[in-house]
């Protein structure tokens, strides 16, 4: 019993720390590919391809397990990026204009250069050139676990510029998955989509609290984008939209936050390492050399290693000299570099992306885009790492040494 006691502690202390569910996300990641390039890789594909079927009367939704868990698992996970970005937008880091200027235009440039580096190597091929958005998205999960790691050698205000960045950098993945990789569209399916829209709305201007209310409407939503063309996992966003920041008969009482915080264990714990074990199974002894130096493939690690440094940095940069905004009073412009480089983790966003962008096309038969992106990942990872553990500890400056607001 005792032993039994001193495990479940190990693991409770293990949950409690901020960098567990980087820990575990690379965990899941390692396994995938283990798991891929031993003899259990055919029962690792048949898994992921393991056909799932939910039917009532002529409607059936009849998908992949890996499909399931990329349309169904990751509207949880989107939903709990609304929710974060409704707290945030309305009492949080996003509530004043002032203290997002400087993660905002990292953000900016943090998609921008990316996209267009990637453009540039994949231009001329009409087909490739749909990944442009791959290496423009930024993992908050796995690049604040790398942050973690680093303990008192990362500032507090570094991990605030890091999170609200990457908020930011969620809002322009959200608009982008909406706009740009959205299939046919079924007017029937949108038509249901819309009148769930009228009732959440209509629900959150009577400020209802019942949560259990709003998840059914939700389901609706999400079964109505899946058929109408529009990606499903929007329907997360969606509803995260409607759910009250702050209840009438009880200002003290957020739905919102509530909600947040008993999705962060599943989300962290469960639906992402789910995601990355199913996504990231690459079987190495598939891949060709000119798998390898496949432009998207290049397109993507340049991307992550060199736009979003570039994109992050010179963004930030120059808003600082322009006095557009100042650095909090505890970090440097090194500290900004090294975060820069953290932001080219793109992972579980640019793997979920990088589905979207190939998955009906076929060109994914030539090279996979998952090389790129781990590769990519990967070395962002470390360098970002390496520097911010050579940049130390906080450095705290007189007031004559900040640049004015």
């Amino acid at each position: 019993m005792d032993k039994i006691t001193e495990i479940s502690d190990v693991v409770e202390n293990f949950l409690k720390r901020e960098s567990s569910a980087g820990i575990l996300l690379i965990f899941a990641t390692v396994a995938a590919l283990i798991v891929a390039n031993s003899p259990l890789n055919v029962y690792y594909d048949q898994l992921v391809s393991l056909p799932v079927v939910i039917a009532a009367g002529s409607f059936s939704i009849d998908k992949p397990l890996l499909l399931w868990i990329n349309d169904g698992l990751m509207a949880v996970f989107f939903f709990h990026v609304g929710l974060e970005l409704k707290r945030e937008v309305c009492e949080g880091e996003l509530s004043n204009p002032k203290d997002i200027i400087l993660p905002a235009a990292g953000a900016i440039g943090g998609m921008l250069v990316p996209a267009l580096i990637y453009v540039a190597i994949n231009w001329g091929s009409p087909t490739a050139i749909s990944g442009w958005a791959i290496p423009a998205a930024t993992d908050i999960a796995f690049a604040l676990g790398i942050m973690a790691l680093l303990g008192s050698r990362a500032p507090a205000s570094l991990k605030v510029f890091l999170v609200t960045l990457a908020i930011i950098d969620d809002i322009g993945a959200i608009v982008i998955i909406a706009l740009f990789y959205t299939e046919n569209i079924t007017v029937t399916a949108l038509f249901i989509a819309a009148v769930c829209f009228g009732i959440l709305w209509i629900m959150n201007r009577r400020n209802v609290v019942d949560l259990p209310g709003y998840i059914i409407v939700g389901v609706v939503l999400w079964v109505a984008l899946l058929k109408s063309g529009v990606h499903a996992t929007l329907a997360g966003v969606l509803l995260a939209a409607f759910i009250p920041m702050r209840s009438k008969q009880d200002s003290r009482s957020s739905p919102v936050t509530r909600l947040e915080h008993e999705l962060n264990s599943v989300v962290s714990f469960a639906i992402i390492p789910i995601f990355a074990f199913a996504n990231a199974g690459i079987n190495f002894g598939n891949i060709s050399p000119e798998g390898i130096f496949h432009p998207v493939t290049w397109g993507i690690f340049l991307g992550l290693v060199v736009g979003k440094q570039v994109g992050v940095f010179a963004f930030c940069w120059l808003i600082v000299k322009l006095k557009l905004a100042s650095l909090p009073s505890d970090l440097n412009l090194k500290h900004i570099y090294g975060c820069s480089l953290l932001c080219g983790v793109g992972f579980t966003m640019s793997l979920f992306i990088g589905g979207l962008a190939f998955q009906h096309s076929g060109i994914n038969q030539i090279f996979d885009e998952r090389v790129g992106i781990l590769a990519g990942s990967a070395l962002s990872a470390v360098l970002g790492y390496l520097v911010l553990y050579w940049v130390g500890r906080p450095v705290h400056r007189t007031v004559d040494e900040i640049p004015n607001k």
